[in-house]
């Protein structure tokens, strides 16, 4: 049986505004290129800075890429989306990138959209997220013409854009549009490799989605036990072996090995904070 929306969504509200205050492409969309921009370290398994569950639904023989049960999520919009008001100052050093925060027109964000978008900055502008590069910095704007979008959207907006070759929803980046796609279905009920930790979720989303706009590709766990890399497929999964299923069915998307390796969930690109400089 199907929870009502509060059930899932306020205490995720709730750990989503405590991390303000202290602190997914699928294989049809476009994955990047093989020589990426900022390609973060693998996550080693200690010290770890957030807390991870410990993974169950990473078995091979689970099906953990299926939609988690849950509340209510967006299904259609009407396909054009909205610019969420707000700005944020620099965070970060180097290039500096734009972006805004967007909802799809015709959908209702359960918790609002301005929890939406204080997720998105929250996330974004963290050391441990791609700012922790030392070589990128990133700022909100509501106005003129960003270097990308954050874009909540509809589960089959979602499947159109981003395709659905896998019968698993996902989200993407599409550098046509200029667009990172969240999958409104994966915002309300997460990923199994989560065990429900929502608020984990949506930043490991978000952060793995803007690494596609940074020209990351995916990529395996390379250490049984260690934390994924941001850019490995959690959505479905932190099992090469499970992984490697799903892909093998898909020829298009990134191969990952067999080789019996599991990883524990990750949200970030740099989970032990940023970079400290050379010398």
């Amino acid at each position: 049986m199907l929870r009502s929306w509060r059930t899932w969504v306020i205490p995720a509200l709730v750990v989503l505004t405590v991390l303000a205050v202290v602190e997914a492409v699928s294989p049809d969309g476009d994955a990047g290129s093989a020589s990426p921009l900022l390609a973060p370290p693998s996550a080693s398994p200690s010290p770890v800075v957030t807390e991870a569950p410990r993974g169950a639904g990473q078995n091979v023989d689970i099906p953990s890429a299926e939609l988690p049960a849950g509340g209510a999520f967006p299904v259609t919009g009407s396909g054009s989306w909205h610019v969420v008001p707000g700005t944020t100052p620099q965070a970060g050093t180097g290039r500096v990138y734009t972006y805004t925060v967007e909802v799809e027109d015709g959908i209702v964000v359960p918790e609002g959209e301005q929890a939406y978008a204080t997720a998105v900055d929250a996330t974004l502008t963290d050391p441990r997220s791609w700012i922790g590069s030392g070589q990128i910095a990133v700022r909100r704007i509501d106005a003129g013409v960003p270097d990308f979008r954050v874009s909540l959207s509809a589960q089959l907006t979602i499947r159109g854009q981003c395709g659905y070759s896998l019968r698993y929803e996902a989200s993407c980046w599409k550098s046509d549009i200029g667009r990172v796609l969240i999958n409104g279905s994966r915002w309300v009920r997460g990923a199994a490799a989560f065990e429900g930790q929502l608020g984990l979720y949506r930043q490991y989303a978000i952060n793995h989605e803007v690494g596609h706009v940074f020209d990351n590709p995916h990529v395996p766990c390379p250490e049984t036990g260690g934390l994924a890399p941001i850019m490995m497929q959690q959505s479905f999964g932190t099992a090469n072996d499970y992984l490697a299923q799903l892909t093998e069915e898909n020829p298009q998307g990134t191969q990952i090995p067999r080789d019996g390796k599991v990883c524990r969930p990750n949200a970030w690109p740099y989970p032990q904070g940023a970079v400290t400089p050379a010398g």
